[in-house]
């Protein structure tokens, strides 16, 4: 059975600092590209940032380049997202996602795989 499985969530203050963390199982991932969304309250599911299987590609939404990195380690099959100098509209439940193809995309629909989110709350 394939599983994503996100941790890392939280609350933390304005200006903070998380890491999440996306474990894969079920199959081997170091071929897919993988991907982190969010989601806010009453907003669509959106695109943070993507890598692609070999680590050397990464995608970021113009909103949180600078502050976000994407990274995964295949050994482990685990892909991370850092979050720095963290900002309350960043507030949303994060998903990891896992495109066979191995090709980082930007859309929903790229992907084939889904974790069921971890909960990032942002306080001003």
């Amino acid at each position: 059975q394939v599983q994503l499985v996100e941790s890392g969530g939280g609350l933390v203050q304005a200006g903070g600092s998380l890491r999440l963390s996306c474990a894969a199982s079920g199959r081997t991932f170091s071929r897919d590209a993988m991907g982190w969304f969010r989601q806010a309250p009453g907003k669509e599911r959106e695109f943070v940032a993507a890598i692609n299987w070999s680590g050397g590609g990464t995608y970021y939404t113009d909103s949180v380049a600078g502050r976000f990195t994407i990274s995964r380690d295949n050994a482990k099959n685990t892909v991370y997202l850092q979050m720095n100098s963290l900002k309350p509209e960043d507030t949303a439940v994060y998903y990891c996602a896992a495109a066979k193809d191995g090709v980082a995309g930007t859309a929903l629909l790229e992907y084939d795989y889904w974790g069921q989110g971890t909960q990032v709350t942002v306080s001003s």
